[in-house]
């Protein structure tokens, strides 16, 4: 067992790879094919290197005219300990009369390590260009023969073309309720009943009183379904257990109605008229449910 461990050492100390100053490189580059004249190609090379092995920024290619078909546009460099990352970014400016390989020119990195220089080498890569029309252009009746660019393909909307119907359809179901509410269809005399009473008392005074209460006893008859008395009141709210909250206004107005119709000397007062109309104000309310 002492001696496989002896021996494993010693492999361990003569390998060279843990003292390799660049432990990790790579250069990433697109598809080699398929570019016009034009076109921006990107490049990014990859360099992991030992602790206190920096980079030389000054060994990477300046921006500008490298030859005169290929400009380097930018240069951007990323470090993140110990890892450097490059991209570079090319624009041809060829134009083949046929599919033309090209390609960008390799350099070499410079890392330093105190006073010792140390160097990658980048290599060059090749890549296809394309030209940007036939070489012979065929002709037809109307002329020359022009091909234009396939259009991109269309994005789904079937997802926003049900949220917006759902939107709608709630939309319109809020409105028709809200419509209900406020007695806005005509054929729900239900929901209008008071609404018609408060706009013929708006038009009536004091000497009017025997009308006002007619109007109301109308009204409430409408509700009920029958003619209501102060009797079947109790049968009433558990009809319409909504207005048992102005229990006390409605028994006012039915001693207030017995008293006028059938006592004598009966004096009325603005206040009484008054006191009808909010009766029937709160009515109004309770009927379109803001109370």
């Amino acid at each position: 067992m002492r001696i496989v461990l002896i021996l494993a050492l010693s492999m361990l100390g003569c390998s060279g790879s843990i003292d390799e100053p660049v432990s990790y490189f790579n250069v990433e580059t697109p598809r080699p094919f398929g570019y016009v004249n034009g076109d921006e190609i990107p490049q990014r090379i990859v360099i992991e290197t030992r602790s206190g092995i920096s980079l030389q920024p000054g060994s990477l290619p300046a921006r500008g005219q490298i030859n005169r078909w290929l400009n380097l546009n930018r240069v951007t460099v990323k470090q993140t300990g110990q890892r450097y990352q490059i991209d570079l970014l090319y624009q041809v400016f060829y134009a083949p009369l046929e599919v033309k390989a090209l390609t960008l020119p390799g350099f070499t990195v410079q890392l330093s390590q105190g006073e010792k220089t140390i160097t990658q080498n980048v290599p060059a890569w090749t890549f296809t260009l394309s030209p940007l029309r036939e070489l012979v252009v065929r002709q037809t009746e109307q002329g020359e023969y022009m091909r234009p660019d396939s259009p991109p393909p269309l994005l789904a909307n079937t997802q926003a073309l049900y949220g917006l119907a759902a939107s709608l359809s709630v939309a319109v179901l809020i409105a028709a309720y809200l419509a209900y509410l406020y007695g806005c269809y005509p054929g729900m005399s239900r929901r209008t009943v008071f609404k018609r009473a408060l706009r013929k008392l708006a038009g009536l005074s004091k000497a009017d009183m025997a009308q006002a209460l007619t109007v109301v006893h109308h009204a409430l008859n409408s509700l009920n379904g029958q003619p209501l008395f102060s009797n079947r009141l109790s049968e009433f709210y558990r009809r319409n257990p909504e207005y048992l909250q102005i229990n006390s206004q409605l028994d006012w107005f039915f001693n207030y109605s017995n008293r006028y119709f059938f006592s004598d000397g009966m004096i009325t007062v603005a206040r009484d008229l008054q006191q009808l109309k909010d009766l029937c104000e709160q009515c109004r309310k309770i009927e379109r449910g803001s109370r």
